[in-house]
């Protein structure tokens, strides 16, 4: 393997990424406390840089380092979605940070290093720097999860993460390595000549199981999302926003990159299995989120069955399927970190989750409660706002397939997620605050994340097409059947 320096070139937004997460650990350590605040824009300043100079990729299509790392369009998109997500969240972390006694420099330093874990994940052209990626991120969650280890919730959270997530790994890494026996190659663009064959062993498929289980874990789908409601619960509110969010779309983004790329001639023994999923997770997740009173929770649930809805793309299995899948994450992206900053100002100014303690929030501090009540209609996929467009193209996608039945699961569901949403709604636009109630005040950084968040999903809500196009693009020029 020849190594160019137009490989390093190509991979600079990630190695920029890792600059970053290094240079503020150093600048945490040497910066005291009371100059720490500079911690956070710097981290905005450094990933808003990166997000920008990624741009310059988006017509590349090329394997880095004799295939081990693809930088094509579908990398780049997922570079944007994770770094847009990885901004919001440092912006709407800063109050959060702020009152931490110490650690506030590595907090950002493992925030960043979870986004290149993600970008190596969706990048990864072969199954060792899959996992490379995936460990880095997970690692670097497991310290966030449990960064409040004073406090039982979290540090019961940080132990479940790491049993959980440790399991989870060990089984997919277990399926990698029967397809790479199988297969005698860890490359995926490699692995379809030989899948072409027909002669396939029992072992190859029950790597393929195992490597749903793993995948199906990192996305939260059922039965696999039993870590989600106790370890959002427990995390600091701005961990549970980024895990929700990017950790999810990089899980499925190695998913749909090598079931589709290396696995479309085993299609017809995998993919009942994910329709299957896909269906329960979608029901079980709108279900359970009925009942919950903690908001945390009740967005936990909320966030296993969108989880499902963007299986809808893999289940299609088409260009289209792609293309809304990557419009309904990034749209995601927007609605469910607006929905935790909100989580984030009210937990501060409370020290409650709890769905009754946002009684007249809308009186209060109209504003977050305008920001809630998008965000969450944009969940549920009530037009105007975003979710109702991407939603529509994932039902499409999956109604040329000719699985309408499953499209109208989706529909059906949606409207059971109305009635939960609603159900915050109605506590903050009539309910009556508590007599001691003030307004909550927020940080100019919380306020600015909070405002892009409603802003996008009002503005792709009412004009779609140029994230639209964009996202169909990388479909196609991915998937191109």
């Amino acid at each position: 393997m020849q190594i160019q320096l137009a490989d390093f070139a190509l991979m600079m937004p990630e190695i920029a990424t890792a600059v970053l997460a290094l240079g503020l650990l150093v600048v945490g350590l040497v910066v005291p406390k009371e100059q720490s605040k500079g911690i956070g824009y710097l981290t905005v300043a450094g990933l808003t840089g990166i997000w920008l100079f990624n741009f310059l990729y988006w017509n590349e299509d090329a394997a880095l380092f004799g295939g081990i790392y693809l930088v094509d369009s579908y990398t780049v998109f997922f570079r944007f979605l994770f770094l847009t997500a990885a901004v919001i969240v440092a912006l709407a972390s800063r109050d959060y940070v702020a009152r931490l006694e110490r650690n506030q420099g590595e907090f950002y330093a493992l925030l960043v290093a979870a986004t290149l874990g993600m970008m190596l994940l969706a990048g990864a052209g072969d199954l060792i720097t899959l996992y490379m990626g995936l460990e880095l991120m997970t690692i670097t969650f497991v310290i966030l999860v449990g960064y409040q280890k004073a406090e039982a919730k979290s540090a019961e959270a940080g132990v479940k993460y790491v049993v959980l997530g440790a399991m989870s790994s060990a089984v997919l890494l277990y399926g990698l390595s029967l397809v790479f026996g199988f297969t005698g190659t860890t490359f995926i663009n490699d692995m379809v000549a030989t899948l072409s064959s027909g002669n396939w062993s029992p072992l190859l498929l029950l790597g393929i199981v195992f490597m749903i289980a793993g995948f199906g874990f990192k996305v939260s789908a059922v039965p696999f999302h039993m870590w989600s409601p106790d370890i959002y619960e427990g995390s600091p509110t701005p961990v549970t926003a980024f895990l929700a969010v990017a950790s999810k779309a990089a899980g499925l983004a190695a998913f749909v990159r090598i079931f589709m790329i290396a696995l479309p001639e085993l299609q017809a023994y995998w993919m009942s299995i994910v329709i299957v999923l896909t269906a329960i997770t979608v029901v079980v997740g709108n279900l359970i989120a009925i009942p919950q009173s903690n908001i945390k929770r009740m967005l936990a649930f909320s966030s296993v069955a969108q989880a499902g809805y963007i299986l809808f793309g893999l289940v299609a299995f088409s260009s289209l399927g792609v293309g809304a899948m990557l419009f309904h994450s990034i749209l995601y992206v927007f609605a469910n970190i607006g929905a935790f900053g909100v989580a984030i100002a009210v937990k501060n100014a409370t020290g409650s989750d709890e769905i009754k303690d946002y009684s007249g929030l809308a009186q209060t501090s109209p504003f977050l409660a305008a920001v809630m009540l998008l965000c969450l209609l944009s969940l549920a996929g009530i037009p105007p706002v975003a979710g109702f467009v991407s939603k529509f193209y994932l039902f499409l996608a999956v109604i040329e397939k000719g699985m309408v039945w499953l499209a109208f699961v989706g529909i059906g569901m949606s409207m059971v997620s109305v009635y939960y949403y609603l159900i915050v709604a109605k506590a903050m636009y009539l309910g009556t605050p508590k007599e001691a109630a003030k307004p909550i005040s927020v940080s100019a950084g919380t306020q600015i994340a909070l405002v892009i968040c409603m802003v996008a999903v009002i503005l792709f809500g009412v004009y779609p097409t140029p994230l639209l196009n964009a996202a169909m693009e990388v479909g196609y020029s991915f998937f191109p059947f």
